[in-house]
């Protein structure tokens, strides 16, 4: 065995060091960020260790229940709803929950009650469980401005307001990014350990990429825009080599442009505004890219419902600029 090589693991950055560090920058700081954050952490770990076997413990398949989509929920969709819901109340430090399963959000209780509000989808591509296709949780936190009882317009505001806003990958390895407005860290888990580790500090997504991540089986009902601009980038003037990715993990840290437009069957785009849109916005403009709905900078947009959708594209500055350009010019 070696001892040497055992003794300088001790030296690893966790998560838990990672944010007790940030805490340390804000004097001001009681620390309930922190502790909200390390129950997100807790639940990521929950839900990483029911994926692992979640064929092995007859998670995978339909739960028969149908959620506020209209997506059959799955068994792993249920339990990942009800470990975040759990973790997150108990943390003692939220208000209001909005989940992308639950119709209603969830107003915690006032002896539980605390001064933060989570919007999250528990596990973002469930339905590639089957194939072994990395899926994910996504998070985004608001801050309250009063103690009392919140209410749904404590979350309908813009993404722009968010404090803090992250993911948790699980696949090959479990990888949580995320932000609380001071840059973009990844931190991986290590099994031996049980912690998180950070493996990727100080994320900066490259100014213009070679990745575009597009569901083309849409391409016929497409605007104008989105078809010109995924057509320049499959045939480039110049000698770049385009690929297709589906991760917004892989353009944080490649580079590139992830689009899911508005089309002639979603006209207003069909991913969520909440916890989807912002936290993936919130995280691609901290690490220096842009976000996009078609309209204006994602961040601006006011949801008027807790489940409201968005056309979005996001990545890397130039990408995304490219396509405000192409729709200016069809505005004009």
């Amino acid at each position: 065995m070696d001892h040497q090589a055992d003794a300088q693991r001790t030296d690893l950055m966790t998560i838990t060091r990672f944010v007790l560090n940030e805490q340390s920058k804000h004097p001001e700081a009681r620390g309930d960020l922190t502790i909200l954050l390390s129950h997100i952490v807790l639940g990521c770990k929950f839900v990483c260790s029911a994926v692992n076997k979640a064929g092995l413990a007859k998670l995978i398949g339909l739960a028969g229940e149908t959620n506020v989509q209209g997506e059959e929920q799955k068994k792993l969709d249920v339990l990942s709803n009800d470990v975040f819901v759990k973790a997150l109340s108990s943390s003692g430090r939220t208000n209001v929950l909005v989940s992308e399963e639950l119709e209603e959000a969830i107003f915690v209780e006032a002896s539980h009650r605390g001064k933060y509000c989570v919007v999250f989808d528990p596990l973002d591509g469930s339905s590639n469980i089957d194939c072994g296709v990395s899926i994910g949780t996504i998070f985004g936190i608001f801050l309250l401005d009063h103690d009392n009882a919140g209410s749904n317009d404590d979350v309908l505001k813009p993404g722009s307001e968010m404090v803090a806003a992250g993911y948790c990958m699980y696949g090959s390895s479990c990888t949580l990014v995320f932000s609380t407005g001071s840059g973009v860290n990844g931190f991986t888990l290590d099994p031996s350990l049980g912690e998180f580790i950070l493996t990727h500090p100080d994320i900066k997504i490259p100014k213009k990429g070679k990745i575009y991540s597009v569901n083309e089986g849409n391409a016929k009902n497409w605007d104008e825009p989105t078809r010109l601009y995924v057509e320049n980038a499959k045939f480039p003037k110049d000698d770049s080599s385009p690929n297709m990715v589906a991760d917004v993990h892989r353009t944080l840290l490649y580079g590139g442009i992830f689009m899911y437009p508005a089309d002639k069957k979603s006209p207003f785009g069909k991913l969520r505004v909440l916890y989807e849109v912002f936290p993936m916005s919130y995280l691609v403009e901290q690490a220096g890219g842009q976000a996009f709905t078609g309209k204006e900078r994602a961040l601006d947009l006011v949801p008027k419902h807790l489940h409201e959708r968005s056309p979005i594209f996001l990545g890397s500055y130039d990408d995304v600029e490219e396509i405000k350009k192409l729709y200016s010019a069809t505005i004009a």
